[in-house]
């Protein structure tokens, strides 16, 4: 019986070849879209779930409570690790200390000179770690053990990073290690390399005992007012929930921190959001993935299937006039009505089975394509127990979803009816329902136009905003502020500027614009001793050559004179502002204090720049001298032969500094690396607008193609007693032009909601025009009137002889 029924199936999915491919091409589309969403979603959750404590270890973080609002620091002081053990002996505690853009160099033992040997810039994975870290994270030892990591000038490497330094990890152990040209290492063990769906991707770790014998060079502070990013802890708890672990974190604070309890306080933050909680950003891994991004993507996904389905119904339930005579003579012979639902429903099967596999097939080819528009590695696999299941459960929900309504249709023709030919689509009924399919489809599409001109309105904004100083032809090269650099810088920055190409050449600590936070306490002009301002200000170290390399604009006074330590600062205009001056003018002679320090007088005072990126508003701002931390050479270039220049520019650095790695890059490539997850986002939505147009298209032109032939007879009366084809064509499309109107009125307000909250996520944004809106309703009419106009046309163009004829 079940094979006469699918044999039947299939022999109507042939019939009606045209609707079976527009259905086919829907749900293909729909589901393949929705497969990689998924792909992309599970990859996301997936992170360090492979850990065998996931749900008991805590990353130890702090929030600050400040005038400007809340400020939220990964990192807590130095000496909060070992407080931390004595304080909680139940736990385990692990503490580590990141380092970015360090240098290691392999030497060569045949080289000649420090310039062959073999050298390695590391922008993130190096860590000064505890071997207590191991007993709270679980790690595959090749060779060694984390007991090496006891003794200073000791590291360990991972495989595939000791492959990459000596060719080979098997003979790894053993072998020497310089960083940053200041500590000599010995490799006292490897590790397998961490999985890619891990946050901590470390490559070179070296033992935190090390970290604490330089503290000059690597900023170990034994204060428990200082804080820093780089200096994480975690912690390991048996049985206990995060509510009572925040508990005796609070009574901690107020232990330890014997002033500004008010203002700061650690607390534990599950490892399970580590990956997803966008306060703190991601220091230690590859990137961080909101909640809020998944959400969309979830929500999208589930939007293309339905969308896929409503075709789906739509023309099954229009095409079932046809089958009229079919189920008429079936129920004469006494087929049941539950023998007729398993046939419609076993149609259904076949071609969402066949959509299934047609989609995994156009996923597979996509997936290379997939790392454009979601932070996944290639490596990422299609098939795996979860996607399978994903696929089993969509193929389910998509059959029971497209097969139900048309099959309660089909199965509830009268045969007396049927069998005369006098079912027609309005008896039937069900039309009201179409309509309202047909509404749910285009507010959907009409959503994603929405959302997609806002995104990419915003970040045309972003991207064309104007920042307060010139980003434009910049080379950054990050450099070292050891001994042996900083005798070299004024030379070095003395050469640069003999190329007839270099406009500009500045030291500093970052560009205006970076992800350095770096702020501290300070007393305004004089204020009494140790009587801070309500507020921190936010620290950038540069020459005095700064200001022009960069662009910025002195709104008074001006930059400070040429010197080797602080004597005078510049700031910004929120600075003043928040200070409560109005007038820069008056800001001038004013002195600052910074942490406690001497007083300096303000020199100038800069037009705000972006401080960070466009998500945050502009920060108060202290520039000065501190050449101790001004690490990266700035050059201004003139955009004429760039590529030619910059070799030059590379050839000169690997003179000067034969014992440092060249790792140039340009500063408007960098910023725009800030806004990487929101331009993948825009591109999203570029993407499934256009999917989901397409499918609403599909179904349009299939209903448009029903109605032609079930409206011939009409159409050709009409044209003899004189229609107009612009008449027969306003016919077919002015009904669903009303339901698309009504798709605007519902997606209209959705979206307004959904994209006004995407924008919050930024200080300086575009506001939601009502052009937006009524250009997404215009493309809707358009694409619409397209897709039903031309098939309206081809019947409005028939000989009216053939078409009564027909009948």
């Amino acid at each position: 019986m079940l094979k006469n029924y699918f044999k039947i199936a299939w022999r109507n999915i042939i019939r009606h070849k045209g609707h079976s491919i527009i259905n086919i091409a829907g749900l293909t589309l729909g589901i393949s879209a929705s497969l990689l969403i998924f792909i992309i979603i599970q990859y996301e959750l997936s992170f360090d779930t492979d850990q065998p404590n996931f749900k008991n270890i805590y990353h130890i973080v702090t929030k600050q409570i400040r005038e400007e609002g809340m400020n939220y620091n990964p990192g807590v002081p130095d000496p909060a690790t070992d407080a931390l053990r004595i304080d909680f002996p139940q736990a385990k505690v692990a503490a580590l200390n990141s380092s970015y853009g360090s240098q290691i160099t392999v030497s060569d033992n045949n080289a000649g000179s420090a310039k062959d040997d073999k050298k390695f810039t590391e922008r993130v994975g190096v860590v000064f770690i505890e071997p207590q870290y191991f007993d709270i994270f679980s790690y595959k030892w090749v060779a060694g053990s984390p007991s090496v990591l006891a003794e200073p000038n000791m590291v360990v490497i991972s495989k595939s990073t000791a492959i990459k330094y000596f060719g080979s990890w098997t003979d790894a152990v053993g072998k020497a290690l310089k960083m940053d040209n200041i500590l000599n290492l010995k490799v006292g063990g490897v590790v397998e390399d961490a999985p890619v769906n891990s946050d901590f991707p470390f490559k070179v770790m070296v033992s935190y005992i090390t970290w604490k014998q330089y503290p000059k060079e690597y900023d170990y502070n034994r204060e428990w007012g200082s804080l820093s990013s780089n200096h994480q802890v975690f912690m390991m708890f048996p049985n206990m929930t995060a509510d009572n672990i925040n508990a005796q974190l609070k009574t901690f604070t107020q232990k330890h921190f014997k002033t500004g309890t008010k203002r700061r306080l650690i607390f534990a933050q599950p490892l399970s959001l580590l990956h997803f909680d966008t306060r703190f950003g991601n220091t230690l891994g590859d990137h961080i993935m909101s909640m809020a991004t998944l959400r969309t993507l979830s929500f999208i996904a589930i939007l293309i299937i339905v969308m896929a389905s409503i075709n789906f119904i739509n023309l099954s339930t229009a095409q079932s006039v046809g089958r009229s005579k079919e189920v008429g003579i079936r129920k004469v012979l006494g087929s049941t009505r539950k023998q007729l639902i398993i046939q419609v429903i076993g149609e259904t099967t076949l071609i969402v089975i066949g959509s299934v596999l047609l989609a995994i097939v156009v996923a597979k080819i996509t997936m290379p394509y997939l790392k454009n528009i979601a932070s996944v590695p290639e490596s990422i696999s299609l098939f795996n127990t979860y996607s399978m299941l994903f696929l089993f459960a969509v193929t389910l929900a998509v059959i029971l979803l497209s097969g139900i309504y048309p099959a309660l249709i089909v199965s509830g023709f009268k045969p007396v009816l049927a069998l005369k030919n006098k079912i027609t689509a309005a008896s039937i009924g069900g039309i009201p329902l179409r309509r309202a399919l047909v509404v749910a489809q285009f507010a959907i599409s009409q959503l994603l136009i929405i959302g997609t001109i806002v995104a990419v309105n915003q970040m045309d904004y972003v991207n064309k905003a104007d920042l307060g100083f010139d980003k434009n032809a910049v080379l950054i090269i990050p450099g070292y502020t050891d001994s042996l650099s900083l005798r070299k810088m004024e030379s070095f920055k003395q050469q640069l500027l003999q190329v007839a190409q270099v406009q500009s050449v500045s030291f500093s600590s970052d560009a205006p614009s970076s992800d350095n936070n770096s702020s501290t306490n300070f007393s305004f002009n004089h204020a009494i001793k140790d009587k801070d301002e309500s507020f921190n200000t936010f620290l950038k170290f540069g020459d005095a050559d700064y200001f022009k390399t960069f662009g910025l604009h002195f709104i008074a006074g001006k930059g400070y004179d040429v010197s080797d330590t602080a004597r005078q600062v510049v700031v910004n205009e929120t600075f003043i502002h928040k200070i409560g001056i109005q007038n820069a003018e008056n800001a001038i002679g004013k002195t600052v204090s910074l942490g406690g320090g001497a007083a300096l007088p303000i020199s100038g005072v800069v037009k705000d720049f972006k401080t960070n990126s466009l998500r945050e508003t502009i920060k108060p701002i202290v520039i000065s001298i501190n050449n101790k931390v001004e690490s990266e050479i700035a050059i201004k270039i003139k955009t004429n032969n760039l590529t030619k220049t910059v070799a030059e520019l590379q050839k000169m650095w690997e003179t000067t500094y034969p014992e440092y790695a060249y790792d140039g890059f340009f500063l408007d490539q960098r910023i725009a690396d800030f806004y990487q997850q929101e331009n993948q986002m825009a591109l999203v939505y570029k993407i499934f607008a256009i999917i989901a147009i397409f499918i609403s298209c599909l179904g349009l032109y299939g209903l448009v193609s029903f109605m032609a032939v079930q409206r011939t007879k009409e159409v050709g009366v009409r044209k003899v007693l004189g229609a107009s084809i612009s008449s027969i064509i306003f016919l077919f499309s002015k009904e669903f032009m009303i339901l698309i109107g009504i798709s605007f009125v519902i997606a209209m307000p959705a979206a307004w909601y959904i994209m006004t909250g995407w924008l919050q996520n930024f200080a300086y944004r575009v506001s939601l025009s009502v052009w937006v809106f009524i250009l997404a309703i215009v493309t809707s009419m358009f694409i619409a009137w397209v897709t039903v106009g031309y098939k309206a046309l081809k019947a409005a163009l028939v000989n009216p002889v053939k078409s009564l004829r027909s009948e």
